[in-house]
């Protein structure tokens, strides 16, 4: 997807969003309702929501490879330097071409964990990185296989989806937390002008239930597309890699170090139990084996 599709998507998106909210609150009458009664500036809100929402999705997005590669001390491989180096650029340039996407570029970082993730902001100009605990703990068909899940997320569009799906949510939280926190200042706590203490307390409390709210869906999603690359990384490579490599995975019992704002791009993610699945960005691997193992289940 070239710059200005992206670009395009990105602003689409934003006027869906707007129009959707508009046209809501239009049919509902709540937005004339709002505006005679307290005198809310819904649409002002409204563009700043989605201004604020969008934009930091977007910047992240754009940063994504540069973040990617400073906080993880990461080496992109421009000349292969040995035989391995060799070997990893060969594997994903294999496997771009199965997937019909340019050549990510390709990148090791020094951890003694075994992780790999894939960043960028396009199926074109994308990232995979792998650790060095990935390259010598797993046998090659189980490394290829990491390589394969991660060309499966670029494929895919994860990134970009997953940054859409952010910027609509926090649309939302933005919009409808000033919405909540206007009215409470008005009707609970009675103030007739401006805004009043009553207004940025609950806003600031209402941001926080509703972006709970909102990493709740983004988690959920991020797992669903864990399953999709998995069966990337079986189509890619071979079911049986695939498998192995959870397996080892399962199997490793360490903390998994990258940074925050990577852990729901890297293959193992780590999850807790109880209420903590609701926000884990991967499945348990027993799960994810179970996907690959029954397909379709």
């Amino acid at each position: 997807m070239t710059w200005f599709k992206r670009i395009t998507l990105f602003s689409l998106t934003n006027i869906a969003v707007i129009f959707v909210l508009t046209i809501i609150l239009r049919l509902t009458g709540l937005e004339q309702y709002l505006y005679n009664e307290f005198g809310m500036p819904i649409g002002f809100w409204l563009i700043i929501a989605v201004v604020l929402g969008f934009g930091g999705s977007f910047i992240s997005l754009l940063l994504s490879k540069t973040l990617a590669i400073r906080s993880t001390g990461a080496h992109v491989i421009d000349q292969p330097r040995n035989e391995v180096e060799r070997w990893l650029l060969g594997s994903v340039a294999a496997m771009a071409r199965k997937a019909n996407i340019a050549t990510p570029d390709v990148a090791i970082y020094e951890s003694p964990d075994m992780n790999a993730f894939a960043t960028g902001a396009s199926r074109n100009k994308s990232l995979v990185a792998v650790s060095t605990g990935l390259l010598q703990r797993m046998g090659r068909d189980e490394v290829e296989a990491v390589l394969g899940h991660e060309v499966a997320h670029v494929a895919n569009g994860d990134m970009i989806t997953m940054s859409l799906l952010q910027g609509v949510l926090n649309t939302f939280v933005i919009f409808f937390s000033r919405v909540i926190g206007f009215i409470v200042d008005k009707v609970v706590f009675k103030n007739e002008r401006g805004f009043g203490i009553g207004y940025f307390i609950t806003v600031i409390f209402a941001q926080i239930v509703l972006g709970i709210l909102a990493t709740i869906i983004v988690s959920a999603f991020s797992r669903w597309r864990e399953y999709r690359a998995d069966a990337g990384g079986a189509a890619y490579k071979s079911r049986g890699a695939m498998i192995g490599a959870l397996e080892q995975l399962k199997a490793a019992h360490e903390p998994h170090d990258l940074p925050e704002q990577l852990k729901a791009f890297g293959i193992n993610g780590g999850i807790g139990g109880g209420i903590k699945r609701l926000f884990a960005s991967h499945p348990p691997i027993d799960e994810r084996i179970a996907a690959l193992q029954n397909p379709t289940r």
